[in-house]
């Protein structure tokens, strides 16, 4: 009568899988710890005494610091990501803009165009030294060369 009972650890396939979980686990408690460690160096709002004492707390205690930190302040992490985020892609786009525009010296030709297009509408210049002004802009070759002339004749 005596029964022998088997653990889910005795088959070779559910050992596997067991390991595959631990192994996993483990990867994504290293994964977290970074993340926490690099929000601790990345919050500008902690002094340099906070961000040692809770990076000591996380180094010291890993598992306790790493769930109290998350606890603490896991809602403004996500927000110190998202607006890390935000500022990275600010900058990528101001460098493309500048990139596009030729190192931001020349205005580009939509800005000149507009800016021709006001000073007509304010009666600055004739319809035919607009016209000129367009032309050199479209063109190409006169995007800074026409800015000088439609600014001179501003004075009339």
């Amino acid at each position: 009568m005596s029964a022998q009972t088997y653990l889910a650890y005795d088959f070779p396939l559910l050992s596997a899988f067991w390991a595959m979980l631990w192994f996993f686990l483990w990867i994504m408690w290293f994964v977290l710890l970074f993340r926490i460690v690099f929000d601790i160096f990345r919050d500008d709002s902690l002094s340099g005494g906070a961000k040692t004492g809770w990076l000591a707390f996380c180094i010291v205690l890993p598992f306790l610091g790493v769930f109290v930190y998350v606890i603490a302040r896991g809602k403004n992490m996500g927000r110190r990501e998202v607006a890390h985020a935000r500022e990275q892609q600010e900058a990528v786009d101001s460098y493309i803009r500048e990139t596009a525009r030729g190192g931001g010296n020349r205005p580009s030709s939509v800005d000149e165009l507009t800016r021709l297009s006001e000073i007509r509408a304010r009666g600055d210049i004739t319809d035919e030294e607009f016209r000129k002004a367009k032309d050199l802009v479209l063109s190409g070759s006169g995007a800074s060369a026409s800015s000088p002339h439609a600014t001179s004749t501003s004075g009339r």
